[in-house]
C-alpha cells in the first residue's frame, strides 16, 4: 500500500486516551496527525503514550497554536476539508473523499466551534446511529471509522 495523503485534524482535543488511540491508527495507516491547541492534557502524559503504546514515537505529528494558524500555514482547499459532527447534514458514507483530505474533528465535550463551521454546511458529516438513547460516540471510534471509510478506495474496499 502506498502512503496516504489523508490528514487527521483534532481541534482542541481534551482526552489523552483518544488522541493516543487516534495517533496509533494514524501510524497504522500512514496518516499525519494534526493537533490544534489548546489541549486538555500534556502530550507527554503517560495516558497519551499508553493509548498509542510504543507507536506514539512514530506518529507524524504537526501542531498549531490555533485554527487560524493552521489555515494560514496549510492553506487547505475548501473541498479538501471534511468536518465531523453528530448533527452533520450528510452521512460520512456520502462523499468521495479526496486523496489529500483533511478529516477534522472537534473536542470531546463540545465538538467543533461554530466559527470553524460557518458557511461549511455542505462539508459537515455525521456517523449514523440507530438508537436514539445514544447521544454521541467516542471520538477515537468515530475517527477510526471515518479514516477507514475515506481510505476504502486505496484499501481495495
Amino acid at each position: 500500500m502506498t502512503e496516504s495523503c489523508l490528514k487527521m485534524v483534532l481541534v482542541t482535543p481534551e482526552i489523552p486516551y483518544n488522541t493516543g488511540a487516534i495517533g496509533r491508527t494514524c501510524v497504522a495507516l500512514g496518516l499525519e496527525l494534526i493537533l490544534i491547541k489548546p489541549y486538555g492534557f500534556s502530550l507527554d502524559e503517560k495516558s497519551v503514550r499508553r493509548a498509542g503504546t510504543d507507536y506514539w514515537k512514530h506518529v507524524t505529528l504537526t501542531e498549531y497554536d490555533s485554527w487560524r494558524h493552521f489555515l494560514e500555514a496549510r492553506k487547505p482547499v475548501r473541498d479538501s476539508l471534511y468536518f465531523f459532527e453528530e448533527h452533520g447534514a450528510q452521512s460520512f458514507y456520502e462523499p468521495e473523499y479526496q486523496r489529500d483530505a483533511y478529516l477534522v474533528f472537534g473536542c470531546e465535550s463540545a465538538g467543533l466551534p461554530r466559527s470553524i463551521l460557518e458557511d461549511m454546511d455542505d462539508r459537515v458529516f455525521h456517523l449514523p446511529m440507530l438508537d436514539s438513547r445514544v447521544r454521541s460516540l467516542n471520538l477515537a471510534n468515530v475517527a477510526t471509522a471515518v479514516i477507514y471509510q475515506a481510505l476504502r478506495p486505496q484499501l481495495g474496499g
